[in-house]
């Protein structure tokens, strides 16, 4: 007997592909543009300030975020955010 699998053949089910809506999660690249400063109690953060890059995420292009980030950063570094 063959086993009846609740939502078809798992095999079959379809891959996401880079960039397309079913790939929400993937990660998106965003550029430091300056580095603010440190923080924490004993500076081992970083606060920068990022761009969205559009290649990524067109929706987000050209927003920016403050993030902290932990370990060696420079301006013009890309993180997978």
């Amino acid at each position: 007997a063959q086993a009846s699998w609740p939502h078809g053949n798992p095999v079959s089910q379809p891959i996401a592909q880079p960039g397309s809506a079913m790939d929400s999660n993937a990660p998106k690249l965003a550029k430091v543009e300056k580095v603010l400063g440190r923080t924490g109690s004993r500076g081992g953060v970083i606060q920068v300030r990022v761009q969205f890059m559009y290649e990524t995420s067109p929706e987000l292009a050209g927003r920016s975020l403050i993030r902290n980030v932990k370990g060696p950063i420079r301006e013009g570094d890309i993180l997978a955010l």
